[in-house]
């Protein structure tokens, strides 16, 4: 009886050290990604960007495409950098082809795309998935960060995260969200 006894408190040793050893870790990585500022990402030029650089900005993050009925949000979100920028808001694009195939082009194309159709002069990151194994760690940290409707996944092009001066995600918003029906959130938050 005593072997047993023993043994049972052995295993529930180790047990608890491995629990202890995950929830550490865990907590540590956790720490170590509490903000975007923790997060680097190419511009659509193809320079390593860190997000730190943001740092002290209220900032919308959001996936884009250039054929998606969407597509004319860049007008609007164009209008909100431009009324905006000189206080504090960033607007940070990352093209995205993982809905319908809908931002095929190269990184050259999707810049000109921007450029000669919306102005686009806020800044525009190369492609990247935003769901899935090879999702960017940044969009991975943002959907860990501001959960969705039923799943975590990003349901469309144009779903935007509002990020406040101290890297940290306060808001998610519908691909369906009018870039102008954000002002208040906005102006909130500067």
């Amino acid at each position: 009886m005593f072997k047993i006894v023993k043994k049972n408190i052995h295993i529930f040793t180790i047990i608890t050290l491995c629990v202890i050893t995950i929830l550490s870790n865990r907590i540590y990585s956790m720490q170590e990604n509490s903000t975007i500022y923790n997060f680097k990402a190419n511009s659509i030029d193809g320079n390593e960007v860190e997000l730190s650089d943001y740092k002290g900005k209220l900032i919308i993050i959001v996936n884009t495409a250039s054929e998606c009925g969407n597509t004319p949000q860049y007008k609007g979100l164009e209008e909100l950098y431009q009324l905006y920028k000189a206080k504090g808001l960033e607007i940070l694009a990352f093209p995205c082809n993982q809905f319908g195939q809908q931002e095929p082009g190269s990184s050259e194309e999707i810049k000109k795309f921007c450029s000669d159709n919306y102005s686009v002069s806020f800044p525009i990151f190369e492609k990247v998935d935003v769901n899935g194994e090879n999702s960017h760690p940044l969009f991975k940290y943002l959907r860990e960060n501001a959960k969705g409707l039923l799943t975590n996944d990003i349901k469309w092009n144009f779903t935007k995260f509002m990020v406040n001066r101290d890297g940290e995600v306060i808001k998610r918003y519908s691909p369906k969200t009018k870039p102008e029906s954000m002002i208040d959130d906005i102006e909130k938050n500067l």
